[in-house]
């Protein structure tokens, strides 16, 4: 699916981190952890073609980023699903119009996909705040709804940033519990988090990866966590 060989990423002459290599294969459920500032956010955008590597190949789904143009990017993106830290929603659109953007950007409208969109909201237990705006939600809706946003599309990957990191425990293992799904039905997920508690809970359920990055350096992490 995505694939990183010995890549390293600078921005204002410092180097944030080099000689990683990755591979995300299909139906993979991998954790991505470590301090603050060691680039956990960059690296997903790696994954997702936001940016592009100082040095080595990223290939998404077998194909060279660098190589891509514009439209190819864009085409990638619609097999990744993103859940941003901040959630990045338009705060003058309802819930149902925001996680329907991906479709109305691919051309597709939200009322000829209205019980596609309904059947997610539903899903992430969000049918009541169907028409609610953002700026009424609470943290835990917010994330759901940036769930619902990510896999609207039906992307072969899901890469999620901190999805948890402003929530209580058991919001956190409510949307745990969703993404745990999403891998049972075949996707591939990665996980940027600080939160151990919320990496064990999922060790218990589903075959998961655990990669540190720390000092520059990617690293598979120990039986400890």
């Amino acid at each position: 699916m995505i694939e990183l060989d010995d890549v390293a990423y600078s921005y204002s002459g410092v180097q944030l981190f080099f000689g990683v290599s990755l591979g995300l294969p299909a139906g993979s459920f991998h954790f991505l952890t470590g301090p603050s500032g060691a680039g956990k956010t960059t690296l997903l955008k790696l994954c997702y073609g936001e940016l592009l590597a100082t040095s080595g190949q990223v290939r998404l789904f077998g194909a060279d980023a660098r190589q891509h143009d514009r439209d190819q990017i864009a085409l990638a993106r619609r097999r990744i699903g993103v859940v941003h830290q901040d959630c990045q929603f338009l705060d003058h659109l309802s819930v149902t119009d925001n996680v329907a953007l991906p479709l109305m950007a691919a051309g597709r409208t939200a009322q000829q996909e209205y019980d596609q969109v309904s059947d997610l909201l539903g899903w992430v237990g969000l049918s009541k705040q169907a028409g609610q705006f953002p700026p009424e939600l609470s943290g835990g809706e917010r994330q759901r709804a940036a769930l619902a946003r990510a896999v609207i599309m039906s992307p072969d990957v899901i890469l999620a940033d901190e999805p948890t990191g402003n929530l209580d425990w058991e919001m956190s293992q409510r949307l745990l519990r969703l993404l745990i799904e999403l891998n049972k039905m075949g996707k591939t997920i990665l996980v940027a988090t600080h939160d151990l508690t919320l990496i064990r809970a999922a060790k218990a359920e589903v075959s998961t990866r655990v990669l540190r990055l720390r000092d520059g350096r990617l690293q598979l992490a120990g039986a400890d966590l």
